[in-house]
């Protein structure tokens, strides 16, 4: 046997040798832990949201989720790692209105693109943002409210958790429409603005109804009106702002992102599976106790809706000229 001929033979057999440890690869997910980043504080909505698509996903496809906080800049400090990350879809990321729609009209400077850098894999979910005053306040109704602060110019602040944030251009937005104006004051969660608001620090902000209302319901908090286009299921009594505010809408969302380069068959699955997540009876149960209306859409769907709101915000954030430097 020649020298070339002796060469081909153990390069086809080291070709079949190595083939059986390219089959034995293993499938998503199951190589390693998935971890999806929060990218704001624990306890919150996106929080919440993080934690039951990772359980419920380890339960349908197998392999290990975990839920990862990185708190920093409207959410754009967490978002910017997945950007970042390799493009494998073991790094995902729970996006918001606020990283994925107000921040690129409100940041001077952004450290990823928030078209670009994220492949959009569903919409998850939608949820209320309510206006709460400290019980305090000589306020009950939004009315009242208005005439409090158009006399007394500068003289309320109001919490957020976090500049560029949806409860921050909540306000922002409710400032344009009505003439008034109130001194921001931005947390690092909702958490720390729900403290202040029950101690007086602070008078009057917008938040999810899902950290809100407990203390709504225990009158520790008076909330006055829904930033919503109508009333919501669970507050019927209780007023959208858009009946004093013509158009008015500051809801918030939540959605499910990879960063872009991610095999399409994985956003793909990743998509499909977290559709049925938000249609399982239990998801819906546990979601609309909380006031939190599932979504689940399809990526294209969630494309579209994030290109809308991108373009809403940005002119609310010019008309109301707030820009971060």
């Amino acid at each position: 046997m020649s020298h070339l001929t002796r060469r081909a033979v153990l390069a086809g057999g080291a070709s079949l040798l190595a083939a059986p440890a390219v089959l034995a690869q293993p499938a998503y997910p199951t190589a390693k832990v998935v971890t999806i980043v929060v990218p704001f504080a624990a306890g919150g909505t996106t929080d919440l949201l993080g934690r039951i698509l990772a359980e419920r996903l380890a339960a349908r496809m197998g392999g290990k989720f975990i839920v990862e906080n990185r708190v920093g800049a409207g959410g754009n400090t967490g978002a910017a790692t997945v950007a970042r990350a390799e493009p494998d879809g073991y790094t995902l990321t729970m996006g918001t209105v606020s990283s994925h729609a107000i921040n690129p009209g409100v940041y001077a400077k952004m450290p990823y693109d928030h078209i670009k850098d994220f492949a959009p894999i569903s919409q998850v979910a939608s949820v209320p943002n309510l206006l709460m005053v400290n019980v305090d306040l000589p306020a009950k109704t939004v009315p009242e409210l208005i005439e409090l602060l158009k006399k007394n110019p500068g003289k309320y602040s109001f919490g957020s958790s976090g500049a560029g944030t949806s409860t921050h251009m909540a306000a922002e937005l409710f400032k344009v429409e009505t003439g008034t104006d109130m001194v921001h004051v931005p947390y690092r969660s909702s958490g720390q603005v729900t403290q202040d608001l029950l101690s007086g620090q602070i008078q009057l902000t917008f938040d999810n109804i899902t950290i809100a209302w407990p203390h709504v319901e225990a009158g520790k908090i008076r909330a006055l009106a829904t930033a919503t286009p109508k009333r919501l299921e669970v507050a019927k009594d209780m007023p959208a702002l858009s009946e004093f505010i013509p158009g008015y809408d500051a809801s918030s969302w939540h959605g499910f992102f990879a960063p872009s380069g991610v095999p399409k068959d994985i956003v793909a699955r990743l998509s499909t599976e977290t559709q049925a997540i938000m249609r399982e009876q239990a998801v819906i149960d546990q979601l609309k106790k909380l006031g939190v209306d599932p979504v689940g859409s399809t990526s294209e769907e969630f494309t579209a809706h994030i290109a809308n709101e991108t373009k809403r915000w940005a002119a609310v954030a010019q008309k109301a000229n707030v820009k971060i430097e």
